[in-house]
């Protein structure tokens, strides 16, 4: 599995951004995707997932009610629509992939085997 992440970029504090993850080179049946950040100085941080079959979603709960994420199986693509936009989001946004992924899984970035490339993003103040 590939995964293509874009949709990253610069926007003012209180603004909104839609990251999408394009998956390709294998069926999603059965996956978990998730989106981890990273910011500078700073450890990889789970953002939140969703499950490929059935679509139940988890988040971090610093995130809750301000990230959301999607899925379009049409296009085998994820979506992180982000609102409210801190400075401390500032971050590269990575989306990844699972098989089999048991929710309890879904924040440990170890489980998962496919990494996309990463997308930046950057809120100011």
């Amino acid at each position: 599995v590939q995964l293509q992440a874009s949709g990253g970029g610069w926007v003012l504090a209180g603004g909104s951004l839609r990251l999408s993850c394009v998956a390709s080179g294998g069926t999603l049946s059965g996956y978990g995707m998730s989106w981890f950040r990273q910011a500078p100085g700073k450890e990889r941080e789970f953002v939140g997932g969703i499950k490929w079959t059935g679509g139940s979603t988890t988040y971090a709960n610093s995130l809750k009610g301000r990230f959301t994420i999607s899925k379009d199986v049409t296009k085998n693509t994820v979506y992180l629509q982000m609102n409210s936009l801190k400075p401390e989001d500032t971050a590269v946004y990575y989306c990844a992939a699972a098989p089999r992924l048991m929710t309890t899984m879904f924040g440990v970035s170890s489980s998962y085997p496919y990494w996309g490339q990463g997308t930046q993003v950057t809120v100011s103040s």
